[in-house]
């Protein structure tokens, strides 16, 4: 009989213990909720005055996520005919020409190679993988392109 009260009181005390950890794991993991609406990676970061970059009739945003998943938004202004054009006017993005255009390396001042790295940018016209390439994109009002390294 007294074994069995052991057992009991045991069984109690391992619930107790198990239902604190719980709390307090569940607290830390739900602790980072102050940064709602900072900047923090995977975060869309507000248009400013500063990230309005050219001049031009054609308006269209540009962003940019790089590794880490931090993403940088651009308005971009211009009279260029292709998205390519238009970046690259703008020292945004930089590469070399291949068979199918231009392979782009650099975005915004940020290098990744395939080669070397394993992760390349992927270029996304609203929202979806772009069939063309940067610089046989036409420009389209109002559009979002963007680079993602993938």
């Amino acid at each position: 009989m007294q074994m069995t009260r052991f057992k009991k009181s045991l069984s109690f005390i391992v619930c107790i213990v198990l239902i604190a950890a719980m709390a307090l794991f569940t607290t830390g993991c739900n602790g980072s909720k102050d940064n709602v609406g900072s900047s923090a990676p995977g975060s869309t970061v507000s248009q400013t005055e500063s990230n309005v970059l050219g001049e031009g009739k054609t308006e269209f945003t540009f962003t940019v996520t790089d590794a880490e998943g931090n993403e940088t938004s651009y308005q971009i202004k211009t009279d260029q005919k292709t998205v390519g054009d238009a970046l690259a006017e703008l020292d945004l993005i930089a590469g070399e020409e291949g068979e199918y255009g231009l392979y782009v390396k650099t975005v915004d001042g940020i290098t990744v190679d395939y080669d070397t790295d394993g992760k390349y940018w992927a270029f996304y016209v609203d929202g979806e993988y772009a069939s063309t390439g940067v610089d046989a994109t036409d420009i389209t009002a109002g559009a979002v392109y963007s680079f993602k390294v993938e």
